[in-house]
This record gives C-alpha cells, structure tokens and sequence, in this order.
C-alpha cells in the first residue's frame, strides 16, 4: 500500500484542486440595488380571486426575505436584505388611471423608504400602466426613476378577449356587473370594467364615446424611451393543452380561442389586438388571454430551470428589440423562442399548478441585480 502512496497523491491533489476551482452552483439570488415595486393586472389587488397574487400556491410572498430569526415561511432563494414593494390599484380600470395611481404609491412609497431608484416587475395590464407610471414619475422628479421594468404576459398591443367581450353587448353588461361589483365591494369604489375592457382593445373602440382608447394611442403617449425607463424587458407566455387553468380552458373552448401569432402591424382581422392569425386557433400562441403578437417590448427574456441552482433568466436578443411598440417586427410577433410554456395565470399565485412561484421570482431578481439596478 505504501508503495502506491506517491502516485496516488498527484491524483488527489489534482482532484482537490478541481473541486476547489469549479463553480459553487448558487441558490441565493444577488441582492438588487434598488427596491423592485410589484405591479398587478386586471382583476387583482394584494389578492386576486381570493389568491395572493404575487405569492406560490399557498399564499407565500415571492420576495419575502429569510430575515427572521429561524424564519421558515419565507423565500428561500432570496437575499435577506432584499427591498419590495406591493402595490395595489384599481382592479377594474383602464391604465391611464391606474397608471397615475402606481406613479402615486411608488411616490410613496420612495419617500418613505428612502430609495432614489425603483425596479418594475409587472404582470398583465400592470406592464401598461407601469409605463405610465415612469413617465410620470420622470416627470414629476426631472429624471428617470426606473431602473428595469420586467412585464410578463403583458398586452402591449392588446387583447382579443377584451374586443369580444365589448363585442357581444350582454356579455359585456354581464361582466361589467360582476367586475363592478367585485372590484367596489370587495377592494374600494371607483371601478370601471368596460373602460378596463376598451384600453386592451388595439383600436380606439368607439369614435362617439368621447374618448380615445384603446393600446395604440396609449403606446403613443406612453412609448418605450430610455428616458424614463433604463431597461425594458418582457418575459412571455403561451401554453395550450389540459394543464392549463380551468377557467381560461373554459374560455378558449367554449367562447373564444385567442389566434395570436400571425404578422401585420395593425390589427389587420379586426379582433381587438395587433396582428393577424394564422389562421389555426388549436396552436401554442396565446395563453389563453394574450396572444405571443402583442407580449414582446424591448428584448425578450429566458426562463431556465435549473436542477440543484437557482433558476436562471437570461437576456436574449434572437428576436430582436421592439422599441416601437406599435411596429414590431414579424420575428417579434410570431416566434415561440424563449415563450415560458405556461398559462396567463400560472406566473402568479393562482393555483394550483407545478409552476414555482418562488424561484422565478428569485431568478428575476437575480437578473436584475446582475444588471447593477
């Protein structure tokens, strides 16, 4: 045995040297430099259905730090002096009043924390009103305020869901009833569902109502500009099949089937949101209330799952930057790559599901602090 002993050393150095050397697979993901504000959609509030909204399954925060002394309910994944905000706005309002209200909670919320800069994460119609938000905060500070602005499944160039609903006149009474009454009683006075309905719809939806509506002159008076946003970036969604959630299972089979990936840069078949179908119904491009034609501002990001690490979300620039968000091009409006295969409700906590809420979230984070912001 002694005699081996010389060549066997070498061997174990080197192994040594190579464990030491190699990579420590992170799980924590790195602490941002300022806060990241949450930003709800349509429907939502710090719940939406009864659900926490920006929480997993079982009502878990996605940012609540371990910061507790034995804290176990809690991220994991995350810095324990890592910043967030949650804010609530009118669940049942178009963007440019929900918009100023987000410019005012984070006003808030900045005078209160101390924080010069915020981050943006942002689902659904959050990510419209969160470019109303920075412009007015820009404006209101003389200087750009937003560091990163992330949406995710949001409907930057509007829904076909909202135009069919606005379409068929007792539907639209119907669910200007409910949503009313559920946005009045349960969260507070002040909801307006069909002006919720005609700001996702591409168009101005009525020229005698009195007002301009709709996404295209929002992205207008609100577009994608450095100047108030550094960073503006989208993750997206498109699923199809029996794991989608239910409710929008329901909508696409029994009432309407979202065709949202064929190009135009104009809502060419008139169903509410820019684009055209491809004519097929049955694909992967919507989940179930976005289409992938209307999803995309700035880059695209990757999810990744990662087996023993924390998740990873890479910037991806296959598909090119809309920076107009009225005129992407048709890569931007039609390509699968880097869409998350889930449903428009998976990415929050509505459950239940196999999606992690926690580790997305913390991947997320991790971009942005990898960024500098």
């Amino acid at each position: 045995m002694k005699t081996n002993t010389p060549t066997l050393r070498p061997v174990l150095l080197a192994v040594s040297i190579a464990m030491l050397a190699a990579p420590v697979l992170a799980r924590d993901a790195s602490l941002t430099k300022y806060p990241i504000v949450f930003a709800h959609g349509m429907a939502g509030f710090d719940n939406i259905l009864g659900y926490d909204y920006w929480g997993d399954d079982y009502g878990q925060f996605v940012l609540d730090p371990c910061d507790g002394f034995l804290e176990t309910s809690c991220n994991g994944d995350i810095n324990s002096a890592q910043k967030s905000y949650i804010s609530s706005v009118q669940p049942m309002q178009s963007s440019e009043v929900r918009g100023t209200q987000l410019a005012n909670n984070i006003e808030s919320y900045m005078a209160t924390s101390g924080a010069s800069y915020v981050n943006i994460v942002s689902h659904s119609q959050g990510g419209l009103d969160s470019r109303k938000a920075a412009k007015l905060l820009s404006q209101r500070k003389g200087r750009q305020v937003v560091k990163t602005h992330v949406s995710i499944s949001s409907p930057h160039r509007g829904s076909p869901v909202a135009k069919y609903v606005l379409d068929h006149y007792a539907l639209s009474q119907l669910t200007s009833i409910v949503g009313n009454y559920y946005g009045n009683v349960v969260y507070a006075s002040g909801n307006d569902t069909v002006a919720a309905l005609k700001q996702l719809v591409y168009n101005d939806y009525s020229s005698t109502d009195g007002t301009t509506t709709g996404m295209k002159a929002f992205n207008i008076s609100y577009p994608l500009t450095t100047s108030t946003i550094a960073n503006s970036v989208s993750l997206m969604t498109a699923q199809n099949g029996a794991s989608v959630n239910p409710a929008l299972w329901l909508l696409s089979n029994g009432i309407y089937n979202i065709d949202g990936d064929g190009y135009c840069v104009d809502d060419c078949d008139n169903d509410g949101a820019a684009g055209k179908g491809d004519g097929s119904t049955t694909d992967r491009d919507d989940d179930g209330l976005v289409g992938i034609n209307s999803q995309q501002q700035g880059y695209r990001l990757e999810y990744v799952n990662c087996t023993g690490c924390l998740d990873y979300v890479y910037l991806r620039t296959g598909t090119g930057t809309v920076t107009n968000l009225n005129a992407p091009g048709s890569t931007q409006m039609t390509s699968l790559s880097y869409v998350i295969s889930q449903d428009h409700l998976d990415v929050i906590g509505v459950g239940p599901d196999t999606f992690d809420e926690l580790e997305f979230y913390a991947a997320i984070t991790d971009y942005i602090a990898d960024r500098g912001d």
